[in-house]
């Protein structure tokens, strides 16, 4: 069995019209539902063994909050080129290509491909509001199996749903 969470960044400010997208930092509503989140899926007993964040600072900034309150080390956060922006077939090339010995993953990125990507795998998904994860579960031994038809969803989650 695999387990892959996939999570949109948490809320980005637009406060600085100067910056460039990659460096958008949180909202003050983002850097709040961050670790409640975390916080959330912790007490859910959510497991990571690795977490890959887009270098995005809103999506590096979420993945560390995130990391706080689930006991990941922050400084074992991967930064990944391709979740930025990440299409899903970018997504799934990096989802592919994880170690068989990895259980469990994080995944946190952008719209519009992580929705996509998460509708592909459960139908059900149609939009990751900032903040949701999505937590999938596949019958796979090794991650280059995962597609279509090999999902359960397990959980779908959003600060404003928690």
């Amino acid at each position: 069995m695999k387990t892959l969470f996939l999570v949109r960044h948490a809320k980005s400010s637009w406060a600085e019209a100067d910056l460039g997208d990659r460096e958008r930092p949180l909202a003050e509503r983002g850097r709040r539902d961050a670790p409640a989140m975390g916080r959330h899926l912790h007490k859910l007993g959510a497991r990571v063994d690795l977490m890959v964040s887009s270098p995005a600072l809103r999506a590096l900034s979420t993945a560390r909050l995130l990391a706080r309150q689930l006991g990941y080390p922050r400084r074992e956060i991967a930064v990944e080129e391709r979740l930025y922006p990440g299409t899903p077939a970018q997504l799934l090339r990096v989802i592919h290509r994880l170690e068989t010995r990895l259980r469990h993953v994080m995944l946190i990125g952008h719209n519009p491909g992580m929705s996509e990507l998460a509708h592909g795998f459960a139908g059900e998904i149609t939009h990751l509001p900032t903040c949701a994860v999505a937590e999938l579960r596949f019958e796979a031994d090794t991650w280059n199996e995962l597609g279509r038809g090999t999902c359960v969803l397990v959980r779908f989650d959003y600060p404003k749903g928690i």
